[in-house]
């Protein structure tokens, strides 16, 4: 053995395109469980390729190569960069044919045919948690074995020495978390950038893996229908420690189904103490229970008391009991869920719904009436088109669904044309529905308007959404013209909402053609008598909209005030014709009563750097603007700016 190091690179591709990096956790798992063992650590360098969701494949394989080539590179693959990292296989392989090239990530996992198939420069696919068979694999090409005889490695194919496939026995689930090195205690993740700040979007954890349900569209980790197994309290502790010290504002949690467990109340406590002690983190994110248990009520009571902030998710996927029965799921009675977002309202916590569009069993018009049932109680509703994963019932029982479907250009995902109970004309309607509704309700360009127009001129969420689709696709205003024409490019591409929203948040005439669509396209179909508070209620909503702050723009030349240790926009003196906050304050609380005109003035407070996070429904939720007396209620300290806020 020759006494040069051994390089290996492990790459990863984010799906947005965004201004910070996105965390590679899978990555870093991955580099530190391999550098545990010594003759690892002692014969190879390990360094991770962290690329985001825009960059081409040129630029990513002219960024690795450059730097020299790998002995094994191994590549965390997701349906986003299935075809990416084929691609620069194929390249990696013409530079260094005796190279090793691993695929793993559930969009390949037990794919081996497929994949071997379309890129024959792959030599292995691991097919389960990768971290152990990973080591082993890099074991083995230290001890000189070639990729076509590891029959002793569990959960993987290769090809023999004849051009078979091999698929070995997969390992059993790793049942001690803590046997996994942490990426963060053992600084196999980079944290910060080159000035010191910590790189990434927001900091990514696993408390848990695994998942009890069996959802036919979902194959979570490979973990469905799987025992949870947590990792230990003191581990998780020390890694938010980590955070707290590089003031990481966010925790995104990667687990399946947060407040399953009595651990989940524990960590959130943990979480509490170190935002006392050091200030940060400041929220917890991530995919909550599908069905609420007491700990899940325990954590929301919890970080209500201390002001902790969190959207938490109603992941319902639809409201169709036949849709439901044939993606194997049940969700809470409506009784049920309607009282839980009730029960978070009144406790002053943000709640959000997703649907999945698409699924068999549902038709356009039971959707609209389940969006819409939804938006009576939460507004932000994030819908997502119904995409076919590798190993989901979905997709293995496609022709009991009559699923037609094609593979993006792209990327590798299957997406659904129709199926039993969706043509495809309908199924393009409900595409330009989605671009917009996500646009405009999940991601926050309207916060206010929907509940008042719902209340006073009896105009459902999904109404409102396709009177302005229509008005944009006609309209000759020239904002609307630009809008327009970038939705119709993109509004057939999910991943593609970053693109709309970029151009929307960064039109230099938003207010104006948002009021002339108010004008000419909501204002007749509006009770005479609450024309006016409405329109002042638009103008509210625009007020508070999150402050798009791209250098250059006008967002970012308003004046700028501490609160809290965190820089916010300051909107001094706004004067308002109705006392719209108590309005919305009356109709969150299910009072509705005649507005009267009442001159109110007031401050609004907005968070900087939305720029940066505009993409992250999640995150872009924390910089929307507050009254002065909302960032009270939340224990902000605003007191300085009081004399801002007056009636």
């Amino acid at each position: 053995m020759s006494s040069r190091k051994r390089i290996v690179w492990i790459v990863q591709q984010g799906v947005w395109d965004m201004p910070k990096e996105s965390m590679p956790l899978a990555a870093g798992y991955l580099k530190a469980a391999a550098l545990a063992c010594e003759p690892i650590r002692d014969e190879m360098e390990i360094r991770i390729f962290n690329f985001g969701g825009g960059d081409p494949v040129t630029v990513m394989a002219e960024t690795m190569f450059a730097e020299g080539r790998p002995d094994v590179i191994a590549f965390s693959v997701q349906g986003w960069s299935y075809f990416t990292f084929g691609n620069i296989a194929e390249g990696f392989k013409q530079i260094h044919p005796e190279g090793w090239v691993v695929f793993g990530g559930t969009h390949v996992a037990n794919q081996a045919n497929r994949v071997f198939r379309q890129f024959p420069e792959v030599d292995l696919v691991v097919n389960g948690e990768g971290e152990f068979v990973f080591r082993d694999i890099l074991l083995a090409y230290l001890a000189g074995q070639s990729p076509g005889e590891l029959h002793a490695i569990g959960g993987i194919s290769f090809r023999d020495p004849e051009g078979q496939i091999v698929t070995t026995k997969e390992p059993e689930r790793i049942l001690d978390l803590d046997s996994i090195p942490s990426p963060f205690l053992t600084n196999a993740i980079p944290l910060t950038d080159s000035v010191g700040d910590f790189r990434y979007d927001v900091a990514l954890m696993e408390t848990n893996r695994g998942c009890p349900y069996k959802c036919a569209f979902c194959y979570w980790g490979g973990a469905v229908g799987q025992k949870v197994r947590a990792f230990s309290r003191e581990r998780l502790r020390e890694e938010l420690e980590i955070f707290a010290f590089h003031k990481v504002h966010t925790i995104v949690l990667c687990d399946a189904n947060i407040g399953l467990l009595r651990e989940d109340l524990e960590f959130v406590e943990d979480v509490i103490r170190l935002r006392e002690k050091h200030g940060y983190p400041r929220a917890v994110e991530g995919s909550w229970a599908k069905n609420k248990s007491k700990s899940f009520y325990d954590i929301v009571k919890r970080m209500k008391q201390v002001g902790m902030r969190s959207s938490f998710t109603l992941a319902l996927q639809t409201l169709e009991d036949s849709a439901l029965e044939q993606m194997q799921r049940r969700n809470m009675k409506v009784n049920q869920w309607e009282d839980l977002v009730r029960w978070l309202r009144a406790e002053g916590l943000d709640c959000y719904a997703e649907l999945i569009w698409g699924s068999p069993g549902e038709t356009v018009d039971s959707f609209f009436e389940g969006y819409d049932r939804l938006a009576r109680h939460m507004t932000r509703i994030a819908v997502y088109p119904l995409l076919l994963l590798p190993n989901t019932d979905y997709s293995v029982n496609k022709a009991t669904y009559g699923f037609q479907t094609v593979r993006g250009e792209n990327d590798d995902f299957e997406y659904v044309l129709a199926h039993n109970t969706m043509t495809i004309a309908e199924n393009l309607q409900m595409k330009r529905f989605i671009l917009w509704a996500r646009s405009v309700a999940e991601h926050l360009v309207f916060r206010h308007i929907w509940a008042p127009l719902r209340e006073y001129a009896g105009l459902t969420q999904s109404t409102v959404i396709r009177n302005m689709v229509a008005w944009f696709e006609t309209a000759a205003h020239p904002a609307a013209v630009r809008l327009a024409a970038v939705a119709a490019k993109v509004e057939r591409v999910p991943s593609a909402v970053p693109v709309f929203l970029r151009q929307f948040y960064g039109e230099p005439d938003i207010d104006d053609v948002l009021a002339t669509w108010w004008q000419e396209a909501i204002v007749p179909l509006l009770p005479a008598a609450y024309v006016e508070f409405l329109t002042e209620v638009l103008r509210y909503d625009c007020l508070t909209r999150p402050v798009f702050d791209l250098p250059g723009l006008d967002g970012a030349k308003l004046p700028i005030v501490d609160i809290d240790g965190e820089p916010h926009f300051c909107r001094s003196d706004v004067r308002l014709t109705y006392d719209v906050p108590a309005v919305l304050a009356d109709l969150e609380r299910g009072t509705k009563r005649e507005p009267a005109p009442k001159p109110t003035r007031l401050a609004i407070f907005s968070k900087v750097g939305f720029h940066q996070c505009y993409a992250s429904h999640e995150e872009g939720f924390y910089y929307v603007g507050h009254t002065h007396e909302e960032l009270r209620a939340e224990g902000k300290d605003v007191r300085p700016y009081a004399a801002a806020d007056q009636v």
